[in-house]
């Protein structure tokens, strides 16, 4: 699977756990999960390169608990699994 196949699956699944998802122009610099009035967001710079959009999402979601119940390809679980070390 390519970056962008990883990047749909990844942003898919922090949608499926509740994750609300930004893709904005942040001036390259990544992105970041946060809590914005009380609710988990997703920022990924749209203008960073792929690699680093696919990196800022396996780190946000790397580790969470929600995503025990989901289905996870296993490309894409081998990825968070790295995130998370």
């Amino acid at each position: 699977m390519d970056n962008k196949g990883l990047l749909a699956e990844l942003l898919d699944l922090a949608e499926q756990i509740g994750i609300e998802v930004r893709q904005v122009h942040l001036g390259g610099e990544g992105g970041s999960l946060c809590r914005l009035r009380g609710k988990w967001v997703l920022f990924v710079d749209a203008g960073a390169d792929m690699a680093d959009q696919v990196a800022v999402a396996a780190e946000a979601l790397a580790g969470r608990r929600e995503l025990d119940d989901c289905y996870i390809k296993p490309q894409v679980r081998e990825l968070l699994e790295q995130a998370g070390k």
